[in-house]
């Protein structure tokens, strides 16, 4: 399958540059100038993937990306974020507003186009693993869903992003073990693409935020000095 990439980019000479490296990689490309047009685009037919300006006429990529997020049909919608901002706050700022990923302009081509190969593989639901189920968490890769199953009352779906529940996945998979921001970054993320530590902390309380409304955040807990973990055994309540 061909992966259709949306490119959300409102200076024609970065557009093109990106455009042309996605179709070069084998990718098919649309773009968009502002977010009105992207809207458009996404109500024919949803991209794999987007990649979006962080400022754009109109309205700003971080107050759009919060938008997909709000919304249940763009809510697991992959977001690579491109910022001519590198200051940490902001950086932390695009990912709190929702995106998976940044590349900080000037960027490499090749850089961009391996976090988009990245991102669409963590995408990918995987086939090798069975069910999983730690506490009243469940989770199954065929259909790519994580719901909270507690006694006596009805299963509830908890709405995650593509990375939060690679994350989910990944802790489930590995329970009561304590996993470091390093070892995280390599085996959601992976090793080939460099991305800051500060990122595993954001996907952490976005994965919190999701499990809350389920009371199911305490279910993963931080172990000061050494990294997070999933226990089916949360210390409090």
């Amino acid at each position: 399958m061909t992966h259709r990439i949306l490119i959300v980019e409102d200076e024609p000479s970065i557009a093109e540059l990106i455009a042309i490296n996605l179709s070069h990689a084998g990718f098919e490309v649309e773009k968009a100038m502002q977010t009105e047009i992207a809207l458009v685009s996404m109500r024919e037919q949803l991209p794999s993937l987007v990649i979006l300006d962080w400022m754009l006429p109109g309205k700003s990529g971080v107050q759009f990306a919060k938008e997909l997020r709000a919304n249940e049909r763009t809510r697991s919608l992959p977001i690579l974020m491109l910022t001519a901002k590198s200051e940490e706050a902001d950086k932390v700022l695009g990912l709190d507003s929702g995106a998976d990923d940044y590349v900080t302009k000037p960027f490499s081509p090749k850089e961009l186009v391996a976090r988009v190969n990245a991102l669409l593989r963590r995408q990918t639901p995987s086939q090798e693993s069975g069910p999983l189920a730690v506490g009243p968490i469940r989770l199954d890769p065929v259909s790519h869903r994580a719901t909270a199953v507690w006694p006596n009352e009805q299963p509830k779906i908890i709405p995650l992003g593509p990375t939060e529940y690679r994350l989910l996945q990944f802790l489930m998979s590995n329970p009561e073990r304590v996993h470091s921001r390093t070892n995280l970054l390599d085996q959601v993320w992976g090793s080939e693409v460099y991305i800051e530590e500060r990122t595993v902390d954001v996907h952490i309380k976005r994965l919190r935020a999701a499990l809350a409304p389920v009371d199911c955040d305490r279910f993963i807990e931080t172990v000061r000095g050494s990294g997070y973990r999933i226990t089916k055994t949360p210390t409090h309540t």
